[in-house]
């Protein structure tokens, strides 16, 4: 089978939630930034890990910095995600059963590249859409908008808004 890529409606989708911040705006480049969760992230929402370890918070700043010395250009945040993407739109493929159209793939490609690969396997979004169930799919998104911040989880605005708009994505020919 073809690897599936993504429509560039769903790229503007994506990047449309995963602006490009900068952690640092006294320095020329992109620098590492906290996400809502406290994760360090760089460029379109990219996540900073090392060894498989998500970098978060104050203890982990250091670290995400010489990562990423003095920090990315606008255009190696555009080949980071341009990749992640590649990454991600392989890996929705491999798990999804059933027929997507072009709005359906780049929703779960959205939501998967938000809250990573194995919380869309493990879900019950991609259990409902794998039995054909594509309006329990739907009405799964929303259930999402939750984001651990200092151990609790809380609803985050940004993500509640983010869902909602994946549904309505996701729904839509």
């Amino acid at each position: 089978m073809a690897l599936r890529s993504i429509s560039q409606k769903g790229i503007d989708f994506i990047k449309s939630f995963e602006r490009i911040r900068d952690g640092d705006t006294t320095t020329p480049k992109l620098d590492p930034y906290l996400d809502p969760t406290r994760v360090w992230t760089i460029g379109y929402g990219h996540a900073i890990s090392e060894g498989g370890r998500l970098l978060r918070g104050s203890a982990d700043k250091q670290r995400a910095l010489a990562l990423y010395p003095g920090g990315i250009t606008i255009q190696q945040a555009e080949d980071l995600f341009a990749g992640q993407l590649v990454t991600f739109c392989r890996d929705v493929q491999a798990v999804v059963t059933v027929e997507l159209n072009d709005n359906q793939f780049a929703a779960l490609v959205s939501f998967a590249y938000n809250v990573g690969m194995a919380n869309l396997k493990n879900s019950k979004l991609l259990r409902k859409l794998n039995e054909g169930d594509y309006i329990g799919a739907a009405a799964e998104f929303v259930k999402w908008d939750k984001g651990k911040v200092l151990g609790k989880k809380i609803s985050i605005p940004g993500l509640f808004i983010r869902r909602r708009a994946e549904a309505k994505l996701f729904m839509s020919k």
